[in-house]
């Protein structure tokens, strides 16, 4: 590994609901959860007075309301969280142009070239901490270390509102005491089956050596444990110079189980995507669906469809991925939809024999978003097939 690297993960805290507090002062203080309470709908982010009650992203909203049932359940506005995450995205962009977004609200920089104008790691992590409350109003966390892992396990470790800083050479101790949990891919059934192996924290498995890491949990598990424990993560920062692709992706924090949690998720993802697709005015050629197993088994899945940027077809197509390749036996860790091949709004599409005419589709999208932009997300909504819908996914019906 090269030491001389300094990697920032800055994660904004809470950002969905911190915004809502932000823009409703009479939120302030209480428990703000973003998502619908109904059994079809999901939980997008829960502010931190929610989360002392239990509630976590992607839960099922009628969970989250038998937990929390005092929380303020909060319609997203994706076009307001956008606007912020733009000029969040500003404020890194002053000090690299390393900057590798992971979704609206986290970011991986590489600050390594930016050392000798703007100090250390830690300097650096703190004005933008500092430049981020000053722009917007909102916290920010921020791990600074060598490798992306360990930066993102910091960032984590002192929210909201902290800055930790790993230095170089100090990887192994910083992880060894820390939940086998935080390590990337481990969800419930793989933390239960290193606690069998006598794997309770990250110093326990830094203590196995690599190749009784793969006879025991396999190769490419045993692997990824390996170098994740020690450090040793070498990925570089990607920057992302130009949209090849336009996607969502959610990691669970329990293992989604059911058919019903799994498309409400796949909805939510799909409208994400459908209407970023449309305010960038391009349509996807090829849908690809990202699934991942609780032992970090991940499946990609993709199908041409024409050109397209309807959320209700992005979810069709999807939902023809997730039937092929989804074993319902094991959970689902991780779930996410993009869009590749992207074209112009203006490409030729082909309309299925009886679907609606595309360009008068394409005028009641428009419509709609324009709707959804002046009066927010759950002002207008999809009918039919019995199933209406909204930004954090289907209505209960």
């Amino acid at each position: 590994m090269d030491s001389l690297r300094t990697i920032l993960h800055a994660d904004m805290d809470a950002f969905y609901a911190a915004i809502e507090q932000r823009d409703h002062p009479e939120y302030r203080g209480k428990p703000v959860i973003v998502g619908g309470d109904g059994p079809r709908q999901v939980v997008s982010t829960a502010s931190y007075e929610a989360r002392k009650f239990g509630v976590h992203s992607a839960m099922p909203g009628v969970r989250a309301k038998q937990l929390c049932p005092h929380g303020i359940f909060v319609v997203p506005r994706m076009a307001v969280y956008e606007e912020v995450s733009e000029q969040v995205r500003e404020v890194f962009e002053r000090f690299t142009d390393q900057v590798e977004p992971l979704s609206l609200d986290e970011a991986f920089l590489d600050v390594t070239g930016s050392r000798a104008l703007f100090g250390d790691g830690a300097a650096i992590g703190a004005r933008i901490r500092a430049e981020v409350k000053a722009k917007t109003q909102l916290t920010v966390s921020v791990g600074v270390a060598t490798s992306k892992y360990v930066a993102k396990v910091a960032s984590d470790l002192r929210k909201p509102d902290g800055l930790v800083v790993v230095p170089p050479g100090a990887e192994r101790a910083f992880l060894s005491p820390l939940s086998v949990s935080r390590l990337w891919g481990v969800g419930p059934v793989t933390e239960q089956q290193l606690e069998r192996a006598g794997l309770r924290t990250i110093g326990d498995v830094q203590s196995r050596r690599e190749a009784q890491l793969v006879q025991a949990f396999g190769e490419s598990l045993g692997e990824h444990l390996f170098v994740l424990a020690n450090g040793l993560d070498l990925r570089v920062v990607e920057p992302d110079r130009s949209a090849k692709s336009i996607g969502h992706e959610m990691t669970f924090a329990q293992d989604l189980q059911s058919e019903l949690e799994v498309k409400g998720v796949l909805l939510q993802l799909a409208e994400m995507v459908g209407r970023r697709l449309r305010r960038a005015q391009v349509r996807g050629t090829v849908v690809r669906l990202k699934l991942r197993y609780p032992d970090f088994t991940t499946l990609v899945r993709q199908q041409k469809s024409p050109a397209s940027a309807d959320d209700l077809e992005l979810y069709r197509v999807g939902c023809a991925l997730l039937e092929a390749a989804w074993n319902r036996r094991l959970g689902v860790r991780l779930l996410g939809l993009s869009v590749t091949s992207l074209v112009g709004a203006e490409a030729p599409t082909q309309g299925g024999l009886f679907a609606p005419p595309s360009k008068k589709r394409d005028q009641l999208l428009k419509a709609m978003d324009a709707i959804r932009d002046r009066h927010g997300e759950g002002s207008v909504r999809h009918a039919g097939e019995r199933r209406r819908t909204n930004d954090w996914g289907p209505d209960a019906t």
